[in-house]
């Protein structure tokens, strides 16, 4: 009760890229799931922490992501000149979080209300480069 329900059904096929340096092949991309809130805020720095949880379903179902401990709103408390306020998109704190990119299977997530979710691609470059050996 409470919950929304979110779906991303990531497209299989995408326009080949004109950059030779982005890997054409999809078990190189990730995509991120953006979990936030449009707020009216002002000139401080606004977020809130919440905690993004995968389920369990049976093998070859797809992918379903639970949001949960989700806490305030939280800013900075620096004075703003004018008071003015602006709506906007406020993600979650934390590191990212990124999933395969799986265009078989939907991303669903349940998240409760005000939240949204969000996404973006990550492509990986074709070149990888040597780490340094230290002993």
């Amino acid at each position: 009760a409470g919950d929304r329900r979110w779906v991303i059904q990531l497209p299989g096929v995408l326009p080949p890229t004109s950059d030779p340096l982005i890997s054409p092949d999809p078990r190189d991309w990730r995509v991120q799931l953006l979990v936030g809130q449009t707020a009216m805020v002002d000139c401080n720095l606004h977020t809130f922490s919440a905690r993004i949880r995968p389920e369990r379903l049976p093998e070859g179902k797809g992918a379903l992501y639970q949001v949960t401990n989700v806490s305030p709103l939280i800013s900075t408390r620096k004075a703003c000149p004018g008071n003015q306020r602006t709506s906007k998109f406020v993600p979650m704190a934390g590191k990212p979080y990124v999933v395969p990119y799986n265009a078989s299977f939907p991303i669903v997530l349940d998240a409760p209300a005000p939240l949204e979710l969000r996404w973006r691609l990550w492509k990986a470059e074709t070149t990888s480069e040597p780490a340094q050996l230290v002993r």
